[in-house]
């Protein structure tokens, strides 16, 4: 059986670890990023660090939100004294590496999953501080607020449209080509920035559907891609390895 070619899309500085899976799993991996991630100080993340103290819980969403604390403000992490929620099994383990005990984590890996969680525990009359990227969801903020917390939002990186486009350019040529198997997209914006960049809208969307697996982390990113008409397949559990496993497995019972 020959080896599939995966495309990568997530951000650059994520990528390493999906390339590894890809290739162990016996594929070959193509990076082209949709998206890339940029701390940035702004005057909403110094005033959380300033607030730092009337906190009950921060809420860490993603990596990259841990990673701008600790080049801006690396004594902010260290001094924390509040509750931890975090999306995700690698954020949290950052989290840990960091030194922070983790308070809550949802089985489901979605803000819809943490809210339910906070709801379930009855969380309510809480300062939350939740540092993340401006182009983030509003529904984790606004559903925390309905609940009688009081959150303190802060922009802790910036969500940007891709750096390196012709990479991006060059798997679109690879999948007219037809020289890749499946493409995979692990946020709603690698798949938007992805459609910005293609010409023929219409044309790549059936490729996507008619020649390759198309593969997504969880229900959020797959909303874009129905957007699109594009049939996709994601993993019960939102992880880039359960993804990648739930790729390899399919595509395997395909070309059997």
């Amino acid at each position: 059986m020959s080896r599939p070619v995966v495309a990568i899309t997530r951000p650059k500085d994520r990528a390493k670890k999906a390339c590894d899976i890809v290739e162990k799993l016996g594929g070959s991996a193509v990076l082209a990023p949709t998206l890339d991630l940029k701390p940035v100080n702004t005057s909403s993340l110094r005033e959380l660090v300033e607030r730092k103290d009337e906190l009950d819980w921060i809420i860490f969403t993603s990596p990259t939100t841990i990673v701008s604390l600790n080049k801006f403000y690396p004594d902010f992490i260290k001094t924390l004294d509040c509750k931890l929620a975090v999306i995700g099994n690698k954020t949290g383990k950052l989290a840990e590496k960091n030194g922070l005990g983790v308070d809550l984590m949802p089985n489901d890996f979605t803000a819809e999953g943490l809210i339910e969680e906070f709801k379930r525990r009855g969380i309510t009359g809480k300062t939350i501080g939740i540092p993340r990227t401006a182009s983030a969801r509003p529904v984790l903020p606004k559903e925390l607020e309905k609940l009688g917390n009081k959150i303190i939002l802060a922009e802790a990186y910036k969500s940007l449209f891709p750096m390196d486009e012709k990479a991006v350019e060059d798997l679109i040529s690879k999948i007219e080509n037809k020289e890749i198997d499946a493409i995979t997209f692990t946020s709603p914006l690698t798949v938007e920035n992805f459609f910005e960049i293609v010409e023929d809208k219409e044309k790549i969307a059936k490729l996507l559907s008619d020649n390759l697996l198309t593969v997504c982390i969880g229900p959020i990113t797959a909303r874009v891609l129905e957007k699109y008409d594009i049939d996709y397949i994601y993993p019960d559990t939102y992880t880039v390895p359960d993804m990648m496993e739930l790729l390899f497995n399919t595509w395997r019972e395909e070309n059997e």
